[in-house]
């Protein structure tokens, strides 16, 4: 159904399926409303309208359960499997698991997230899948998607699959499991995390941060403010400024608690003013915690600095 006012002719693909055979009807879109009828001798398994995923429209299909079981079977396209393992999700389907063994690795890491964020997480049969992925799978991203959703669990059985890749050459990879090390064994997850903390980038620069400032004590000050502070201007440092913010309300020192609030202002000062909109309500959250914590004196160093 065509509602814009301007009619467009628009070609495209309707396949029919019956088994793993496959009959293309291509047809034109010519009207405000278009029907179309196709004969057959047995009842089709699917009917996969735009069979080529090149429409440029809102699509609501009727399609069965069973139907949707067949597309992931027998429709090649990505965007025919991925729409199969939506309605899967939806549906708290054990198909879902098909998504694992997907030969294309971001469907799989896809299906590990919807399985994460699902009513499904906890199926043993789905868990164990995604325990292999995180031993055997050879896409590195895919690889790491697995190790994060077993660290989620915080189960001790997966420590060595954190240990054996804590020194990944992917630092999504080793991000991941260095992340599932610490809440196991915190202390040695705080002393990779400053072993590696010189070099660290992308997911495992976010979680050294996040570990080195949660896990410091005030002696390590110079060394959580140097790591802080020599951040580039990025992603991860507006990630690393709550765990920072976090960790200058353990520090007692008042010249220290100075010093890191005129590291994160500095920070704030750095960004071109048409993006402060989004990042300015985080510092100064932040900020303002810090004022209440540490008393009268702290609150007008901070209203000074910030402008």
């Amino acid at each position: 159904t065509q509602k814009s006012g301007k009619i467009f002719k628009l070609p495209f693909a309707i396949d029919v399926y019956t088994g793993a055979n496959k009959v293309r009807h291509n047809v034109w879109m010519e009207n405000k409303i278009d029907s179309f009828t196709f004969s057959y001798n047995t009842k089709p398994d699917l009917i996969n309208v735009d069979g080529d995923k090149i429409l440029l429209c809102t699509k609501k299909d009727n399609k069965t359960a069973e139907n949707y079981v067949h597309q992931i079977k027998h429709a090649s396209l990505y965007l025919d499997r991925r729409e199969a393992l939506d309605y899967f999700a939806k549906n708290n389907m054990g198909e879902l698991a098909r998504g694992l063994s997907d030969k294309y690795a971001p469907l799989r890491r896809y299906t590990i997230g919807k399985i994460g964020a699902g009513k499904m997480k906890d199926v043993p049969s789905l868990v164990s899948t995604i325990e292999k992925l995180a031993n055997e799978e050879t896409d590195k991203k895919t690889k790491a998607a697995a190790i994060a959703f077993l660290a989620k669990t915080k189960d001790a059985k997966y420590l060595s699959i954190y240990e054996k890749n804590v020194n990944d050459s992917s630092y999504t990879v080793s991000g991941e499991a260095l992340n599932g090390l610490t809440a196991l064994e915190p202390e040695k997850a705080y002393t990779l995390a400053k072993k590696y903390s010189a070099d660290a980038k992308g997911r495992l620069g976010e979680v050294v941060s996040t570990i080195v400032m949660s896990e410091g004590t005030e002696a390590d000050f110079d060394f959580i403010y140097n790591r802080y502070n020599e951040m580039p201007l990025s992603q991860e440092k507006v990630s690393g400024t709550d765990a920072f913010t976090a960790y200058l309300l353990k520090v007692g020192n008042i010249a220290s608690i100075k010093k890191g609030i005129d590291a994160m202002i500095s920070f704030r000062n750095q960004i071109p003013e048409q993006f402060r909109s989004f990042i300015d309500p985080g510092i100064k959250g932040g900020l303002d915690k810090i004022a209440k914590a540490k008393g009268a004196e702290i609150e007008e160093y901070i209203k000074k600095g910030w402008k």
